[in-house]
C-alpha cells in the first residue's frame, strides 16, 4: 500500500469545530451539509461495485444524521433506491439536521426502525460523529452489532460518514462498540482517531473531503516521507567512515544478547560509520560472525561517540546501570529503549537527570513502558495516546515515539504526529530493538532529533509493509528480516529529490525476504 508523499494536518475535535464555525460564517446556511451530501453520493457510486439493492442510511441525532439524510436525498434524485433507518426523534433535531429532515420528508422520503440490512447494497453509517464522548446508546449499540455482523457475512461496503460511529475522534478509542467500516469519508480535516489505537481496525480505506474549506489551525500531522527526506544524510563521493559518526550501543545482557546484536546491526545498515556494541556479561561473545564489522567492546569510550542507544535487552545489572548513568551525564544524543526506560521509571533521580540533560534524548516506549514512566496503567495510556506521548515529552524533555497501532510522536516543544506505516507483523520480538538501532544510526550521522524520529518510525513501518506485500507476514515476520528492507528504503529516500521515483520504487525488492 503506497503512502502519500506529503504530510497532512491532523485536527483535534476542538480545532475542527473552530474551522467549521469560521467556514460557515461566510456561507449560506446548510452549504457545508449540502456539499457533504453530494460527496457522500459520489463515494457511494465509487465504492459500490454494483448497486443491486437499496442504499440503506442509518441516521442518528445531530449533524452526522443530517449528512446521511442529505446524501439520501441526493441519491434519490439520482434514481437510486434509498431506505432511511432513523435512530432519533425528528422532533429533537435542530439546526442543519432539522433542515435535512424537513427536506427529506418534503420529498416524500420516509424512515423506519425496521432492519433492512439484508437487502442493502451499501450502508451509510451516520449514527454518531465527532461529538460522541460516551458509549453509544443501547439501541445504537444493537444496530452497530447488526451492521458489523451483516458486513462480515456479506462483504458489502459500509461507508462511515466523517468517522465510524462509536470511535473517539481525538483518541481512536472505542467506547463500548463501534462500526467496522470498509470505507470512511471524513470531512473538513483528518482526525487523529482514524489513525491510532482502534481507529485502523474500524475505518477501512480513508478519504478526505474538505467541502471546499481550507486553512484552520491543526496541531498535529500525519507523517510522510517529505517531512524527513531532505534531512537524510547524503553520501558524497569524497567520503570516509569518520564523517558518518560513531554509534555506541549498550544492550543485550545474558539471555538477551540478540537484542543488542539486532540493534547494533541496524546501526550498521542504517549508515553509522562505526558501531561499538557493549554486551554486559562475562559470557558475551567477542565477535558477531555474521557481521564482523561490529566492534564488540567491554565498555564504551564516551568521548568518541556521536550517538548512543541504551537499553534493548539490558536487564538491570549494576555495572550496566552505572554505565547508563555515565552515558546520560554526557551531551551525546541518546536513545533510551526497553530496560533503560524501566530504569528511569523506577528511579526518580535518574528521571530528573534525563530531563536535565543538555544533549537530545529520544525515548521509544511501548504502552506498558509508557505507563510505568507516567505512573498510571496501560488503559490510561491507550485511552489517549496523544496526550500520553505529549506528557512524556514534557516530563522528560525528550523526543518520544509511543509505539503501537498508529505510533504517536511528540516533542517537548509541543509538536506531535502520527505515523501511518506498519502492520501487525511488527508485534514480534526484536522489532523495537531494530527501531532503536535505526534511530541511533540517523543521530550518529548528524540528523536532528525530530526529523530523525519521523524518518526512523516511518521507514521501520514501511519496511514491514513492503514485506507484507511480498507475502512475508504479518504472521511470523521476524525482526532480522526488517534490516535489509529498511536499508533499501533508506537509500531510496536519501537520494536527491530529482533522483527518486514518485512512489519510492516500491516494486524494487526482488529478494525482499532474504536475510
Amino acid at each position: 500500500m503506497s503512502q502519500p508523499l506529503m504530510s497532512e494536518p491532523l485536527y483535534l475535535a476542538s480545532e475542527l469545530r473552530a474551522l467549521e464555525v469560521s467556514a460557515q460564517a461566510g456561507l449560506a446556511p446548510g452549504t457545508l451539509m449540502d456539499r457533504a451530501g453530494e460527496a457522500i453520493a459520489r463515494a457511494v457510486m465509487m465504492h459500490a461495485a454494483a448497486i443491486d439493492g437499496p442504499v440503506v442510511a442509518l441516521a442518528g441525532p445531530g449533524n452526522n444524521g443530517g449528512d446521511a439524510l442529505t446524501a439520501a436525498l441526493v441519491l434519490r434524485h439520482q434514481g437510486i433506491a434509498v431506505r432511511v433507518i432513523l435512530l432519533a426523534d425528528p422532533a429533537s433535531f435542530g439546526g442543519e439536521a432539522a433542515r435535512a429532515w424537513s427536506r427529506w420528508s418534503a420529498a416524500g422520503g420516509a424512515s423506519t426502525a425496521e432492519c433492512l440490512l439484508e437487502e442493502a447494497s451499501v450502508v451509510l453509517d451516520g449514527l454518531y460523529g465527532i461529538g460522541l464522548n460516551r458509549a453509544p446508546s443501547a439501541t445504537a449499540a444493537r444496530w452497530i452489532g447488526q451492521l458489523n455482523e451483516w458486513q462480515a457475512r456479506t462483504g458489502r461496503p459500509v461507508l462511515a460518514l466523517d468517522i465510524p460511529s462509536g470511535l473517539m475522534a481525538d483518541t481512536g478509542q472505542v467506547l463500548g462498540s463501534a462500526v467496522r467500516a470498509t470505507h470512511t469519508l471524513t470531512f473538513l480535516g483528518r482526525k487523529p482517531g482514524l489513525y491510532t489505537a482502534d481507529g485502523p481496525d474500524h475505518c477501512g480505506a480513508i478519504s478526505l473531503e474538505t467541502l471546499g474549506v481550507t486553512g484552520g489551525a491543526a496541531s498535529g500531522i500525519l507523517t510522510a516521507p517529505e517531512d524527513f527526506a531532505e534531512h537524510l544524510p547524503r553520501r558524497p563521493q569524497n567520503s570516509n567512515k569518520g564523517q558518518f559518526g560513531n554509534l555506541g550501543v549498550l544492550a543485550g545482557a545474558p539471555g538477551m544478547v540478540g537484542a543488542g546484536i539486532l540493534c547494533a546491526r541496524m546501526g550498521l545498515m542504517g549508515g553509522a560509520g562505526r558501531v561499538y556494541l557493549h554486551l554486559p556479561g562475562a559470557a558475551a561473545p567477542g565477535i558477531d560472525w555474521n557481521h564482523p564489522e561490529l566492534m564488540l567492546r567491554d565498555d564504551l569510550a564516551l568521548t568518541r561517540l556521536s550517538a548512543a542507544v541504551i537499553g534493548p535487552g539490558l536487564g538491570d545489572p549494576p555495572a550496566a546501570l552505572a554505565e547508563c548513568r555515565a552515558l546520560l551525564a554526557t551531551a551525546t544524543a541518546t536513545v533510551l529503549d526497553a530496560d533503560a526506560l524501566n530504569a528511569v521509571a523506577g528511579d526518580a533521580a535518574l528521571a530528573a537527570s534525563v530531563a536535565a540533560r543538555s544533549g537530545p534524548t529520544l525515548i521509544t516506549p511501548h504502552p506498558l513502558e509508557a505507563a510505568r514512566l507516567l505512573g498510571c496503567d496501560v488503559g490510561a495510556v491507550q485511552a489517549d495516546r496523544i496526550a500520553a506521548a505529549r506528557r512524556l515529552a514534557t516530563t522528560l524533555s525528550a523526543w518520544v515515539v509511543l509505539k503501537g497501532a498508529g505510533s504517536v510522536l511528540a516533542g517537548a516543544d509541543g509538536r506531535w504526529a502520527i505515523n501511518p506505516t506498519g502492520n501487525p507483523g511488527l508485534a514480534s520480538a526484536g522489532t523495537g530493538d531494530v527501531l532503536a538501532g535505526l534511530l541511533g544510526a540517523l543521530l550518529a550521522q548528524g540528523m536532528a532529533p525530530w526529523p530523525a524520529l519521523l524518518a526512523a518510525v516511518w521507514l521501520h513501518g514501511s519496511a514491514a509493509d513492503r514485506l507484507l506485500e511480498a507475502g512475508v507476514g504479518p504472521i511470523g515476520l521476524t525482526a532480522s528480516e526488517l534490516l535489509p528492507v529498511i536499508r533499501s528504503e533508506l537509500n531510496a529516500w536519501a537520494q536527491p529529490r530529482r533522483a527518486r521515483s514518485a512512489a519510492s520504487g516500491y516494486g524494487r525488492f526482488k529478494n525482499i525476504a532474504e536475510p
